[in-house]
């Protein structure tokens, strides 16, 4: 046996960090590899100690650029429960909303580039980023900002959503069903798609586990386990949704269970437009600041949630104004450590399928 060491990157996976893989092959096989973080870490949890509360969203964002309003929720979901501030039943609707909006945004982005690094080029890219440039106008008017939106406030929203918010969802989400149900056909039906991802890359159930991954990679090896049914929030345990899980665990399956989220996700945001339409007080409007009180000792507490890439937390142990200290449980972090088991044994061509299936986003990792 002739083992050759390749050294591939640092590079940019996912642009504004560094990923080092360090491969060992046999011919085209890969022997072992060793993945190689920590080229961006921005120290987010030691930062949030010396800034009030509501200072803090603006780097929780940065943690995952391609979905930054679910780190931003998490965030202030967490100083909610450390401060027992509860939020206005319409704000929770549109929280909902505007959180799937944005898994959904984050996934069409991965479709898209998923594919062009396989070799897809142009039309599912250019498909994927016409409808997720219609999410993000959409978001963009809600929030004020295109990219970052910081519009969570304790209790509640920033703002009231725009006069038109309901009728220009509805429309959205009619229009994502249609286009979104078009990928399916010329995915699927492509041979070179199929044979790059399907029996690739296999996680099986118990190594999914014993790895902790979560989100899509979970679900994808079998797992039907999904923070929104396991320990709803808002008012998840009112809308019906299905939680899309196949049981191959390789790239296809992973690719599958992004795909069927986002008309999951679809769903969701009818259901969660027709509770907020037939509400009496539509007030959504939340605290600019938070005081906790001089003399308060919150207990520490820990939120999670789902999101796009998969289990997020935070541990939190608060005082009167701003976190003693923080600690978060990204899923990115956790499913990275993954490809070690997944990657093994598999043909060294396979590995950017591979790790491109696992949906990384470097801040997330080295936040």
């Amino acid at each position: 046996m002739s083992i050759m060491r390749i050294n591939i990157g640092p590079i940019h996976p996912s642009t504004h960090g560094l990923l080092r893989l360090i491969v060992d092959v046999d011919g085209d096989t890969i022997e072992n590899i060793d993945t190689r973080i920590g080229f961006l870490h921005r120290g987010v949890e030691k930062l949030l100690e010396n800034r009030i509360y509501m200072q803090s969203p603006p780097f929780m964002e940065k943690i995952d650029y391609v979905a930054p309003m679910s780190w931003d929720e998490l965030f202030v979901a967490t100083v909610e429960q450390a401060t027992g501030t509860e939020v206005k039943e319409g704000a929770q609707y549109i929280r909902m909303i505007l959180l799937e909006f944005q898994r959904i945004a984050s996934h069409l982005l991965w479709i898209g580039t998923f594919l062009n690094d396989l070799g897809q080029m142009f039309t599912i890219f250019m498909w994927t980023f016409r409808e997720r440039a219609a999410v993000l106008k959409l978001l963009e008017d809600v929030a004020e900002g295109r990219m970052f939106y910081v519009n969570f406030r304790v209790g509640g929203m920033k703002s009231q959503p725009p006069n038109d918010f309901v009728d220009r969802a509805y429309k959205l989400v009619d229009y994502l069903e249609e286009k979104v149900s078009e990928y399916k056909d010329l995915i699927d039906n492509n041979p070179v798609f199929m044979q790059r991802t399907k029996h690739i890359g296999i996680l099986k159930r118990k190594d999914a586990v014993e790895y902790g991954v979560s989100g899509p990679v979970l679900r994808g090896s079998g797992i039907y386990e999904d923070v929104r049914k396991s320990k709803p929030y808002y008012k998840f345990d009112k809308i019906k949704f299905s939680v899309p899980t196949m049981v191959n665990g390789d790239v296809y399956d992973r690719y599958k269970v992004r795909y069927e989220e986002i008309f999951e996700s679809i769903k969701i945001i009818k259901q969660c437009l027709q509770a907020y339409e037939s509400l009496e007080n539509k007030d959504v409007l939340g605290l600019k600041i938070k005081l906790v009180g001089p003399n308060a000792k919150p207990d520490p507490v820990l939120v999670s949630r789902e999101l796009p890439r998969g289990e997020g937390m935070i541990y939190m142990v608060p005082e009167p104004q701003k976190p003693y200290r923080a600690a978060f449980r990204s899923p990115s972090f956790s499913n990275i450590f993954a490809l070690k088991k997944i990657a093994v044994n598999s043909k060294f061509a396979d590995l950017f399928a591979i790790l491109g299936s696992l949906d990384i986003v470097m801040p997330d990792i080295d936040k």
